[in-house]
């Protein structure tokens, strides 16, 4: 199937990236994941193997915010939201993964929202 085939191009392509990219306690990963309907993000430190902070176009408070999930409008509040916790917990620095996504519409709308709302990467 297609989407199988999509979907394991997206993985090679996520270990290819993650063999570089490590998240640390000071500076922890931004993950990005997309589906059709969501966009989600994490903060993650690799040296604990704990998520710091976590949000997604499903949580409540996005929901209060917006209805739908899956268009640039959804990702940047997805990023807004990401940056106030990450400045909740005295989270500056990030490193960003894109996960195997294009750095291309709903990835770089998160990205570019959590760099407004004062993450650095």
């Amino acid at each position: 199937m297609i989407t199988r085939d999509k979907r394991a191009s997206r993985d090679v392509r996520h270990l290819r990236i993650r063999r570089r990219i490590r998240g640390s306690a000071e500076r922890p990963r931004l993950v990005v994941f997309r589906s059709l309907n969501h966009i989600y993000g994490q903060l993650i430190d690799d040296d604990s193997g704990k998520t710091l902070a976590a949000v997604d176009s499903r949580s409540p408070d996005f929901r209060a915010r917006q209805k739908s999930g899956g268009n640039i409008a959804a990702a940047r509040i997805v990023g807004e939201l990401l940056a106030e916790r990450a400045k909740a917990r005295g989270v500056e620095r990030v490193v960003f993964d894109r996960g195997g996504y294009q750095y291309h519409g709903r990835v770089k709308a998160l990205a570019d929202a959590a760099r407004a709302g004062g993450l650095h990467f």
